[in-house]
């Protein structure tokens, strides 16, 4: 799990403010669709930030641009 130096795509992570920044939201909805499990974000070992994988985000982005999702 490493932020910004990926092997592949499926080992890339954003934090919190890059998944915002990529979804077009601030922060806070991210933590209240975690707090739904609509986005699961794992915490860094060390620092205890969100890290969200790329690929889930994403799929996120492309659900709430098709419409076929509500997220909020």
């Amino acid at each position: 799990m490493r932020v910004g130096v990926p092997e592949n795509d499926e080992d890339e992570v954003l934090t919190i403010k890059a998944a915002a920044e990529l979804l077009g939201v601030s922060e806070q909805p991210l933590r209240c669709w975690g707090k739904a499990r609509k986005l699961r974000a794992k915490r860094h070992p060390m620092n205890g930030y969100r890290l969200y994988p790329r690929r889930q985000v994403l799929e996120l982005r492309r659900q709430i641009h098709s419409g076929s999702e509500k997220v909020s």
